[in-house]
This record gives structure tokens, sequence and C-alpha cells, in this order.
């Protein structure tokens, strides 16, 4: 891979050339995706600097710059990124030209019942992982494609302009090169997963260091400045340098990653801890990086998890089940984190955090009725979480709940199911309802396990109760034997030997069933979403 430099003045101007051409062959509308980083911002000024030369009369379409904000970004990125695209607005509004706005700027973010806190708070997926990358679709791909979708169905063919390069890694170089081969244009690739869209990647043949002297070399157009980029990667990285790379392993500033704080894909975010580490101006983001380490222990994690799955299956592979969302005593517990580090984040973090959230309203709205209405966790406890952190009350004013039921009468469901079924390991009652009511401390979080007994009578009694009343009941009676069917066992080690028994008569029978289950390895697997039995075999 090449790390030297390969760019000069007449390649710039050409790429230039390259790019006005493009843009005045066809009426097809262009957008250019922006992270804030240094290859979306040369990317970005190289095109900026090729179409303010045109003449006004030449400049008939408009350009979409879109960032995509999964709302957990970093949040010194976050606002960086704020911050240039207001002063892009601002600088490409007196560019002189045949529409209103030459560069238009659109800030994407996922749907609000599909974002990160939504998915991982509200219904309990468990943290990303490799084998269990539920993000990046949700929370990127996702935003990026509906936009997309909408100009393609406007003019019917958009071309994506990307900052990507073959020498970011071998499968990227890999990638570029195949589609490369199937170019209907010249340096127009097509997209292998939306049709009618057309790639255009200005920077494909450039080195790290090749975009780095282009930075320092040519004043950002829009008025931000480059130097204060590369200060960014410089305090990401963990020696705070930011060298030309001259020889292959010496590091560079383009190795930092920026992206979402609650990311666990990777095993620590070198980039956020070399931040806090290298700037004492960072070290308000500490908090942020020791709750991403808490939830994202993967030692710990199978422990908080249910038995089951979402809608209630069993599945399981080398003799265990597979564990599903996460209980409800930790999505309280990770709610309540949540809320604690946002309240301190706006108390003792820099300028212009004081009203920082680093989650919305309308998400824990949205998570409120999951619980409440999906979970039947009728004790509706998110305002109460709510209001003990934040100090005062919860607005949600559409909210329509049910006014049978409440956190009392859940606390003493609590202590019947421990008192008479002995289901929980709470020393007495008055531990279970100081647990339910009040929130439970981590240490104890630790004893406690799957309370079937109070799922169940918990779901029984608020299906029930919403039905009450209703003209139409048709279907009540199948809602609640769902109920029971997914609340039956004693625990665990119960739910094991039913699976391993309806397994055992498949198998005997001659049907389908999950080989892999009898595999005498002990493995966690890696399947998350809902399947019925042996969809997957």
């Amino acid at each position: 891979m090449a790390s030297g430099i390969t760019i000069n003045k007449d390649k710039i101007e050409g790429m230039k050339d390259t790019i006005r051409n493009l843009y005045l062959a066809d009426d097809i509308p262009w957008v250019i995706g922006y992270s804030g980083g240094k290859d979306s911002t040369a990317t970005l000024q190289l095109v900026w600097y090729a179409l303010r030369e045109l003449p006004a009369d030449k400049l008939t379409k408009v350009v979409h710059v879109i960032n995509t904000d999964t709302l957990v970004e970093s949040p010194v990125i976050e606002k960086w990124v704020e911050k240039s695209l207001k002063m892009m607005d601002e600088s490409s509004s007196k560019i002189p030209s045949k529409v209103d706005t030459l560069f238009v700027t659109h800030r994407l973010t996922p749907e609000v019942d599909n974002t990160y806190w939504v998915n991982f708070i509200g219904r309990g997926y468990p943290f990303p992982r490799k084998k269990l990358r539920w993000c990046t679709d949700r929370l990127k791909i996702q935003p990026v494609n509906k936009f997309v979708k909408d100009k393609i169905a406007e003019h019917g063919e958009i071309i994506l302009v990307l900052g990507t390069r073959k020498a970011e890694s071998v499968a990227r170089a890999r990638t570029m090169t195949y589609y490369e081969k199937k170019r209907v244009r010249e340096l127009l690739s097509p997209n292998p997963t939306l049709a009618n869209e057309l790639v255009f990647s200005p920077l494909e043949d450039w080195t790290n260091n090749d975009v780095w002297v282009f930075l320092m070399q040519y004043e950002n157009p829009w008025g931000l400045s480059n130097h204060e980029l590369q200060t960014l990667y410089m305090s990401a990285t963990e020696d705070k340098e930011c060298p030309m790379m001259t020889e292959k392993n010496q590091p560079t500033c383009g190795q930092s990653r920026f992206g979402c704080w609650v990311c666990t894909m990777v095993e620590r975010d070198k980039s956020m801890e070399a931040m806090i580490s290298n700037d004492d101006e960072k070290a308000w983001m500490t908090p942020l990086l020791e709750f991403r380490n808490r939830f994202g222990d993967e030692e710990k994690d199978r422990s908080r998890r249910s038995f089951k799955k979402m809608q209630g299956y069993l599945q399981g592979s080398y003799e265990q089940l597979h564990h599903g969302p996460y209980l409800k005593e930790w999505r309280e517990q990770w709610l309540r984190e949540l809320l604690e580090k946002q309240v301190e984040i706006q108390k003792y973090g820099p300028e212009g955090f004081s009203n920082y959230e680093l989650i919305s309203v309308p998400e824990l709205r949205c998570i409120r009725r999951i619980w409440v209405f999906d979970k039947h966790e009728f004790d509706d406890s998110l305002p109460r979480i709510y209001r003990e952190v934040i100090g005062k009350d919860f607005d949600d004013p559409e909210w329509i709940g049910s006014e049978a039921f409440g956190a009392n009468e859940w606390a003493l469901l609590g202590e019947v199911c421990d008192e008479v079924l002995g289901t929980t390991q709470f020393s007495d009652s008055r531990d279970a309802k100081e647990a339910t009511v009040k929130g439970t401390a981590t240490e104890k979080l630790e004893k406690v396990r799957d309370n079937l007994a109070l799922d169940m009578i918990a779901s029984l009694i608020d299906v029930e109760s919403r039905a009450t009343g209703m003209h139409d009941r048709k279907g009540i009676l199948d809602t609640l034997e769902q109920c029971m069917k997914k609340d039956f066992y004693a625990d665990e080690a119960d739910a094991t030997d039913y699976y391993r028994k309806q397994l055992q008569r498949k198998r005997d029978m001659g049907g389908k069933y999950n080989e892999r289950f009898f595999i005498n390895v002990k493995d966690e697997g890696e399947e998350f979403e809902d399947v019925p039995e042996g969809a997957g075999k």
C-alpha cells in the first residue's frame, strides 16, 4: 500500500476539471456524504473549489451534503460537524448560482423508534458485537437509503460522491477495483445495493498523506480550520503525534476512529481514551467512556439477559440456550446511569454543553411505550426514574396509560411472588418492594434472576386490564395463552431441559431440529433475531 505523496497541483487541478465536467454532463443531482472526518472534508472541499469556479449560469443543480447523525456520535465530533454544517449554509448562500443555494446540507437521523437507546434500553437488544451488528443498518444505512431513494424517486437517478479511498484497507481496495470494471460511465461506479445510484470517489487513488497535504495547503472554503481538524486527529492519537507517514508502520492521524461513543464493535475505544489522556479539557468525557466499558462487558453480559428470545421463543446451540433481551432490572439501570451521565455533562461539561442530551425526550417516550405496552411492565417505571435523576416530572402529554394498575400494584405482586413462590433471591419482601419501586442498586441486580412468575402474572393482568370494557375481545384468549407459554418454566435449567426434550422428540420422529444444540461445546452462539424453530437449519 502506497504511503507517500502522489498528488501535486497539476493533479488537483485536473481532478477539479473532471468534477466540473461530470457536474455539467447531465441534470442528475449530486449527493455528497460528509462525516466531518478528513476524507469527507477533503472530498467536499475539492468539489466546492471546482464548482465555485464555474459561472453562475452553469450552476443549475443543487449539491446535497448529507451527514448521518446516529444520535450517539462522539460529543466532540458532533459539535464539530454541527458547527461545520452551519458554516456551509452561510458560505453556500453567497455563491452566485441559478439555484437558491448551491450546497444544501441535510442532517439525517434514524427514526425515533429505531435509535440506539430505543433498541438497547427499550427493547433490550444486546450491545452490538461482530456477530450481532444490529446498529449500523438501523442508525446509518437506513436514514441514508431513505434520503437517496426519495431523491431517486424525484429525479430518476443520483450521483453519490464519497471520500472512499483504496489505500484505506485491502478489502476497500478490492471492492473498489471490482466495481471499477462495472462502470457505466467514466469514474462512475454502480452501487451494488441501490439501483439508479452511481458512485463517484474523487479521492480513490489518494494516500493518507495526500489527504493531509491537500487539507493543509488548501484553505477550507466554508471557513472551518483544517488545522483544527488535524488537532482533533492528533488528540485522538495515542502519542499525540500526527506526522506525515513515511514508513509503513509509522502512526498517522488517519488511523484515529471517529464514530459512536457507544461503539462496542471494538474492545477498547482507543480514540476516546487518547482524547481524554491527551487533553485535560476533554476529561469530562470520562464518564461516557466508563459507562460504555461497563455495559459493553461481554463476560457479564449473558447474566444480564433473559434466556428467552424477544417473542418468548427458545433457541440454543451447543447444549445451552441463546440469551435474548436484557432483563427489566438492567434496562432500568442502564437508563438511570445514562440520565445521570447526561446531568453530569450538562453540569461539568465545556461551554455549549449545558443543554446537551445523551437521550432525547421523544426516545424516552418511545421507550416508555415499549416497556408498558409491549413488555407489559405496568409499573411504568420510566417517569419515576426520570424524576429521581433529572429532578422534574417527565413530559409526555399524549400518554394514555392504564389507571387500574401501577407501581404500587407491581410492588405488591412482587412481594406475593417472592413470598408464595420464592421466585426471587431478595432477602425479604421489603427488599423486593424497594428494588421495584425505588430502583435497584447494581450489586443487588447481580443477585436478581429472571422472575418468571412475576413476568407471567404481570403480563396476564396487564392484558386482561387493557381488554376490560372492550366491545370486541376477539383474540384475548390467544394472547393470554401466549403470555403463559412464554413464562411457564421454573427457571433457565427447566427451560433448557424442555427445549432439549422438544428437539429430541423432533429428532426421534424424523422432523427438522436444531442439530447444533446437541454438540457438546459450550458457546453462546450468534443468533439474536426471533425466528421459529428450525428456520436456520
